[in-house]
C-alpha cells in the first residue's frame, strides 16, 4: 500500500481536515456501538497508519466521547452539527468514510461484527463477513 492524502469535513463545514497515511482497512462495522453512534445499521470506517490529523485550524469545534468501559471505542465529532470526524489513536487514524471529501483508492473489504447485525440492515453483498475483527 502507498500513502494517500485524504481531506474531509463535518456536515456544517465548520471542521475540515487533512490526513496522510497508508490505508490498512476499509470496513463496515455492525457492532451495537457503531450503530448507536451513527444512527444507522453500520458505520463505514477507513483505518490508516498515520501520525495524526491536520485539523486545518478547526480544533476548537471538536468534541470527543469515549465509552468508559470500551477498550477501543470512541467518537470525535463537530460540536456545532454533530457530524462524525476522524479519531486518532497510537499511530492510527480511523476516518468515518462519510466525512471524506476525497475518495480512497481502496474499496470496502468486509463487514465486521456481522453477528451483531440487525435484520433490517443491508446484506453482505459480495463482501466477506467476520464475527469480530478480521485477523491478519
Amino acid at each position: 500500500m502507498t500513502e494517500e492524502i485524504f481531506s474531509g469535513s463535518c456536515l456544517c463545514g465548520a471542521v475540515t481536515y487533512r490526513v496522510s497515511g497508508t490505508p490498512l482497512r476499509f470496513l463496515h462495522c455492525h457492532c451495537k456501538r457503531c450503530r448507536k453512534a451513527t444512527g444507522t445499521g453500520h458505520a463505514t470506517n477507513l483505518i490508516l497508519k498515520s501520525s495524526g490529523v491536520d485539523w486545518q485550524g478547526n480544533e476548537g469545534k471538536l468534541s470527543r466521547f469515549k465509552v468508559p468501559d470500551a477498550q477501543r471505542f470512541a467518537t470525535t465529532f463537530c460540536s456545532t452539527c454533530g457530524g462524525p470526524l476522524p479519531r486518532e489513536g497510537a499511530e492510527m487514524v480511523v476516518i468515518p468514510a462519510g466525512s471524506l471529501d476525497t475518495l480512497p483508492a481502496m474499496a470496502p473489504q468486509g463487514r465486521i461484527f456481522w453477528d451483531s447485525r440487525l435484520e433490517w440492515s443491508c446484506d453482505s453483498g459480495d463482501l466477506p463477513v467476520f464475527a469480530e475483527y478480521p485477523t491478519g
